[in-house]
């Protein structure tokens, strides 16, 4: 019984002093978090600090003294500009080196040589009937482009028979009329001249118009012809069958001078 109170008795002494050393111990001290001092700068700096260990914001200098939005800025152009198209269209185009060197085989007069016998050829004949119907076409727009109606005689549709007439009897009299005044510039021995001339005639039988069609080469010559139509004018009065499509009728005639024949249209 003795033992056992005095165990008891130990129990509780060691308690005792296990609780003391406990409540003796100093607690640790729990650390306040570490704060940060911020301070916002609205100016841009003037020159870059001599110790650059912070880092720099938008409108202050970095280490190497730039602003870091321009030096962003560089960075982004250079990278825009090895990408540009630009840079591809810059490109010199290369000449293919076969073209270039059979250009260059060829020497220059070879080259325009081959020109001149890729070019059509007309004949005199050929060409001169190219000016000739140009040149009907052209009278032809500007006659139709007045407010009168002009039209050729070989045009006519309705009346081709009164056309026909009616030509003939403008044929007999410019001839009667030039074999009776004939030009002086013609009656050389052996002298031929040929020319082509359009004659307009209003419904009253005057002249609206002469035109040498192609010329004689002879000017003296060309102009005899339009006086001989001046004098033989007027002529007859249109027929009414005509001036149902027509106010004004050209005659196209080519005129032939001979010292044989005298004065021929046809």
């Amino acid at each position: 019984m003795k033992v056992f109170i005095t165990l008891a008795a130990a129990i509780i002494l060691h308690g005792i002093f296990i609780f003391d050393v406990l409540l003796n111990i100093p607690m640790r001290e729990q650390k306040a978090p570490k704060l940060m001092d911020v301070t916002l700068i609205t100016q841009p700096a003037e020159k870059r600090p001599q110790d650059a260990k912070s880092i720099a914001t938008e409108n202050q200098l970095a280490n190497n003294g730039t602003p870091a939005v321009e030096e962003k800025v560089a960075r982004q152009k250079t990278v825009n500009a090895s990408n540009s198209p630009v840079k591809a269209k810059a490109v010199k185009k290369v000449a293919s080196p076969v073209a270039t060197e059979h250009k260059k085989s060829l020497p220059s007069a070879d080259i325009a040589q081959k020109e001149d016998d890729e070019k059509p050829r007309l004949s005199p004949e050929l060409l001169q009937q190219q000016i000739s119907q140009l040149g009907s076409d052209i009278r032809q727009q500007t006659m139709q482009a007045n407010s009168q109606r002009v039209k050729f005689i070989d045009s006519v549709s309705a009346s081709k028979y009164v056309a026909a007439q009616y030509l003939k009897d403008f044929e007999t009299k410019v001839e009667r009329t030039g074999n009776m005044n004939y030009p002086e510039v013609a009656i050389q021995k052996d002298f031929s001249g040929t020319l082509t001339m359009d004659v307009g005639i209003k419904a009253d039988g005057s002249v609206y118009s002469i035109r040498i069609n192609q010329s004689s080469g002879n000017a003296a010559l060309d102009e005899a012809a339009k006086k001989i139509v001046r004098m033989s004018a007027p002529f007859p009065a249109l027929p009414a069958d005509l001036l149902k499509e027509l106010d004004v009728l050209i005659i196209t005639r080519v005129w032939r001078f001979s010292d044989q024949s005298g004065i021929t249209t046809q």
